[in-house]
C-alpha cells in the first residue's frame, strides 16, 4: 500500500505540517533544531528546561551555584532558565523566516515550572505559539495559556489522565487547547507516564489507547479540530498510514524526538551522535531511577549498567529485635547497626571483598554497596543540589514550603541535571544518561544514514513526507 501522505493542519493562524520536533531538555533541542523544523514548514519545539544563554563570544554560559543554600541555588536556577529559554526562543523564532510554528516545552515537575514558564512567555510575546507540557500533571497549564493567550498542547499517555485534566481544568479554556501528545510510555524517550496500573514489561498496542483518548475527547465535547499528536515510536510514516485520515482516531498529527538528534542542526555533540549511530535493538532501558520518580527510557550505557548494579547490590535492613534471625551487618561502624538476614550478610560481605565497601541507606529500609569512591561522588552531588525538580528523589529537595520530601535522600538514583548538562555540552555518553526513544536502532538499519550521513532538519522533514 502506498504512503497516503499528509496534508497541512491550521495552527496558531497558519498552515504547518502536521509534524512536531519533540522537546529534549536539557539543551537536546534548542534554537538551532527548532527554528530550522519550523523553517521547514513543522512545528520547532525549544526545550526551556534548563536552556542555554550565551557571552558575548556565543559561547554558552556556564551554569554555575556558588550559592551557600539550596533555595538561594534553585532561584538561580530559575534565572538561567528564564533568561536562556527566553533566548533560545528569540534566536529560532528568526531561523524560523516566519514559517512553521515555534512551541516551547516544559516538564511540569521540574524545578519553578510555573515561574519558568510564565517568565519565558512574558519575555517573548508574540514569538511562541504553544506550550508542550507533560511529566507529571499540569493542572495550571490552561490557566497560564489564557493569560498569556498562547495555544497549550498537554502531554498524557492514557485517556484517563486526560479526562482528570479536562475535568478540573482545561474544559474551562477549551478554545486553546490546541492539541493533546499522546506519548507512549513503552516506546517514547525520556520520562514517560506509566502508571501504576501498567505493566512496564508489556508494551501495549498505541492505537487501542489513542482511540481510547479520542473517545474520551469526544465524550468530554472536546472539538474535533483538536488533534491527538502521537509521540514515540514513529519513524516511517508509511508504517502509519492506517492513522492517517482515520475517523476513528480525528485529526493526527506525529511527534519525531529521536530522529531530529542526527541533524547538522542538531546542538547534541558529535560524540553523542556517533553513538547513535551503534544503537542495537533492546539497547534502549525502560527505567525507574531517575529522581523524579517517573520511568523514563535510554540508551544502555555504562552510567545506566552503574545504576543497575548498584540497585542489585542491595539488601533489606532492620533495627535490632525488628525481625528475628537477623544479625548485625558487622561488628564495626555503621554496619554493627545494621541487622540483616545471615544469607544476605554473606552477600554483602562478598560485594564488600570486590571494593564495594560503603553501605548508603535508602529510603526504603535497605542498604546498597558502593565504592568508597562512587560513594564520595553521591554525597557531593546530593549537597550540590541546585533544585532543578519539584521533587527530587535522589537529594530529598522539594521545591516549595519547607524545601524538602522529608525522605532520605536516595543513593539508588543520581543527580539528573548534572548528567544531563554534562551529556549536552561535549561530556562521555558513556558516563552519562543518554535519553533515546526505543527506536533509535533505526539509525543503524535506515539506509537515509547510511555511510555516515547526517541530513539537515529540512532534509529530513522532506524524508519523512515521502513516508521513509
Amino acid at each position: 500500500m502506498s504512503f497516503k501522505g499528509l496534508s497541512p493542519i491550521v495552527y496558531g493562524g497558519r498552515e504547518v505540517w502536521p509534524l512536531v520536533e519533540g522537546g529534549k531538555g536539557v539543551s537536546a533541542t534548542n534554537h538551532m533544531s527548532s527554528g530550522a523544523w519550523a523553517a521547514a514548514g513543522g512545528i520547532g519545539t525549544v526545550s526551556a528546561v534548563n536552556a542555554d544563554s550565551y557571552d558575548e563570544d556565543g559561547n554558552p554560559v556556564p551554569q554555575l551555584y556558588p550559592q551557600a543554600t539550596r533555595k538561594e541555588r534553585h532561584e538561580q536556577l530559575i534565572r538561567y532558565a528564564i533568561d536562556g529559554a527566553t533566548e533560545q526562543v528569540k534566536r529560532a523564532h528568526e531561523i524560523s523566516g516566519g514559517n512553521g510554528a515555534i512551541n516551547i516545552n516544559v516538564l511540569w515537575e521540574m524545578g519553578g515550572a510555573q515561574a519558568v514558564l510564565e517568565g519565558v512567555l512574558e519575555n517573548c510575546p508574540g514569538l511562541i505559539t504553544g506550550v508542550t507540557c507533560g511529566a507529571g500533571m499540569p493542572y495550571k497549564l490552561a490557566e497560564i495559556a489564557a493569560r498569556f493567550n498562547v495555544h497549550y498542547l498537554p502531554i498524557v499517555s492514557s485517556a484517563r489522565a486526560f479526562r482528570a485534566l479536562w475535568k478540573r481544568s482545561y474544559s474551562k479554556v477549551p478554545e486553546l487547547l490546541a492539541a493533546v501528545v499522546y506519548e507512549d510510555p513503552w516506546l517514547a524517550g525520556g520520562h514517560n507516564g506509566l502508571s501504576n496500573a501498567e505493566d512496564p514489561t508489556k508494551p501495549e498496542d498505541p492505537y487501542p489507547r489513542v482511540k481510547a483518548l479520542r473517545d474520551t475527547m469526544r465524550a468530554e465535547g472536546v472539538s474535533e479540530d483538536t488533534a491527538i499528536v502521537m509521540a514515540g515510536g514513529v519513524w516511517f510514516l508509511r508504517e502509519w498510514n492506517d492513522w492517517i485520515d482515520n475517523p476513528e482516531l480525528g485529526k493526527i498529527a506525529f511527534q519525531f524526538g529521536t530522529r531530529p538528534l542526527l541533524t547538522e542542526e542538531s546542538p547534541i555533540p558529535q560524540v553523542w551522535k556517533d553513538m547513535l549511530r551503534t544503537v542495537e535493538p533492546g539497547d534502549v532501558l525502560l527505567h525507574k531511577f531517575s529522581p523524579t520518580g517517573f520511568y523514563s527510557s535510554a540508551v544502555k550505557t555504562p552510567f545506566l549498567y552503574d545504576l543497575m548494579h548498584r540497585s542489585d547490590r542491595q539488601i533489606p535492613i532492620f533495627k535490632r529485635d525488628e525481625e528475628e534471625g537477623t544479625i548485625p551487618l558487622s561488628d564495626h561502624g555503621k554496619g554493627k547497626y545494621f541487622w540483616v538476614h545471615p544469607g544476605d550478610q554473606r552477600k554483602a560481605l562478598s560485594w564488600m571483598a570486590e571494593g564495594f565497601t560503603e553501605a548508603l541507606k535508602t529510603p526504603d529500609n535497605s542498604v546498597v554497596f558502593v565504592t568508597p569512591e562512587s560513594a564520595e561522588v553521591i554525597r557531593k552531588d546530593q549537597q550540590d543540589c541546585m533544585g532543578c525538580l519539584s521533587h527530587c528523589g535522589f537529594s530529598s529537595w522539594k521545591d516549595h514550603d519547607d524545601f524538602t520530601t522529608g525522605r532520605l535522600a536516595d543513593p539508588r538514583s543520581f543527580c539528573i541535571q548534572k548528567t544531563l548538562q554534562d551529556i549536552a555540552h561535549g561530556g562521555d555518553p558513556d558516563e552519562n544518561l543518554a535519553f533515546a526513544g526505543h527506536a533509535a536502532y533505526r539509525f543503524k538499519q535506515d539506509p537515509f544514514y547510511s555511510n555516515n550521513f547526517t541530513p539537515t532538519v529540512k532534509q529530513l522533514v522532506d524524508r519523512i513526507l515521502t513516508g521513509d
